[in-house]
């Protein structure tokens, strides 16, 4: 139990640091495209003011509105006043086609670039206004489509460099975090075990607690029961002496399976592991309870193949079987039925499923917890809320799942895949 508890702390811490560690990834992925879309549109926008060309270096020297350019500035792509500067310039490489109404090409200007010809701009224009937008990314290229009076002036700013700075920054941004994420992770499984410290030196108290109580109240209710004896043989039955009898033994019963709870969640148990008839022993579980079905008015029916063989601990089996029968024996409406069904497929199935019209006001979530029980009033033979517990935890041995679900709204199904 404390394993899995471990190993669910585990699981919930480190998906805690990857959600943050990938919300962090993600904004600054925002941001970052964000700004390169925001300085590539700048340089779009720069040149589309200039007619289709950038502005000469005499217009851009000296001054900025009348003010003299900070020489830091040059350094930098973007000048204080959301203009380019100088030294950007001069790294720009574009080119500009413009085309009339038609959509014939009356000017094209390749002055700044190398990498593409004439009939290449031409087939870059066409393929951008073939897009219906105004502005975007083709290829490595941020694009603006300018209206102008009778013409369209379409500018193609080469942005690869950019796009693979960004692409580099968002890499070693990536591989930052993931490296911090691993060694989160790491010291979360390393200081797990003094997490969980608390709640496992709880747990062996509680199971020191319930093997203690087994050892004192056995003797007493073993003495209790063979006085019994001697005092119906001296005495006669009575009605008094059959209350102690059953009171007795009940608690025997709770006694008994506590223990039975408190093994099965040690992470170390053992089962007897080997292969056996699953078919055979569901009938042979179903035969035991049969009687006392049919002679509460209600009907029993399998659904089971023959000869499946499953390889697993076969008594703690019978007992999940045991407890699944009685519980639906305990809970079936007056001339219900019990259906037992198992499917052979990857894994078996064990279901147990019976009539019950008050179904619809069961917490299902809360059957398999350890003393609850929906007969609220805890009326006789009701149960102690334990036997369910003991049927997960069965399972959960044998590396499966159980489940309950309402079926058809007035019956309730047990399903145990093994």
């Amino acid at each position: 139990m404390i394993y899995k508890l471990r190993r669910k702390f585990i699981r919930i811490a480190a998906a805690s640091v990857i959600s943050v560690l990938a919300a962090i990834f993600v904004i600054a992925y925002v941001i970052n495209i964000n700004q390169l879309n925001s300085t590539m549109d700048a340089l779009t926008d720069m040149i589309a003011d200039n007619h289709g060309r950038l502005p000469d270096m005499k217009d851009m020297k000296g001054s900025d509105n009348g003010k003299p350019m900070d020489k830091r500035q040059n350094f930098r792509f973007m000048d204080p006043k959301g203009g380019i500067n100088k030294e950007a310039s001069l790294g720009t490489r574009f080119f500009s086609v413009k085309l009339n109404d038609a959509g014939e090409v009356i000017e094209c200007n390749i002055d700044r670039i190398a990498s593409v010809d004439e009939e290449g701009a031409k087939e870059y224009v066409k393929s951008v206004l073939a897009t219906n937008t105004g502005k975007g990314w083709y290829d490595s290229y941020r694009y603006k489509v300018v209206k102008l009076e009778g013409e369209s002036l379409v500018i193609m700013v080469d942005g690869s460099m950019n796009q693979t700075m960004t692409r580099n920054s968002l890499w070693a941004l990536l591989a930052a975090l993931a490296g911090c994420g691993a060694l989160v992770i790491l010291l979360i499984v390393i200081f797990s075990k003094r997490a969980v410290k608390p709640v496992a030196e709880s747990y062996e108290k509680q199971k020191q607690f319930i093997t203690d109580a087994n050892h004192e109240l056995k003797t007493p209710l073993t003495l209790i029961l063979a006085d019994l004896e001697i005092a119906e043989a001296e005495l006669g039955k009575s009605e008094w002496l059959d209350d102690i009898r059953v009171e007795s033994e009940q608690m025997a019963t709770l006694v008994n399976k506590l223990v039975t709870l408190s093994r099965m969640d040690e992470d170390g148990t053992k089962l007897n592991m080997a292969k056996f008839n699953l078919s055979d022993a569901i009938y042979d579980s179903a035969s035991d309870f049969e009687r006392a079905i049919s002679a509460s008015g209600r009907s029993l029916e399998l659904s089971v193949p023959e000869k499946v063989m499953y390889n697993g601990d076969e008594a703690a089996i019978r007992q999940l079987l045991s407890i699944l029968l009685d519980n639906a024996r305990k809970y079936c409406d007056d001339e219900g039925e019990i259906l037992v069904t198992l499917t052979n497929g990857h894994r078996p199935c064990i279901s147990v499923a019976n009539s019950f019209k008050e179904v619809k006001n069961i917490e299902l979530d809360r059957l398999f917890d350890r003393f609850y029980r929906s007969d609220k009033a805890r009326t006789s033979g009701s149960g102690y809320g334990i036997g369910l517990s003991i049927a997960k935890a069965i399972v959960e041995k044998h590396g499966g799942k159980i489940i309950a679900n309402k079926l058809n709204g007035d019956k309730i199904v047990f399903r145990a895949v093994l």
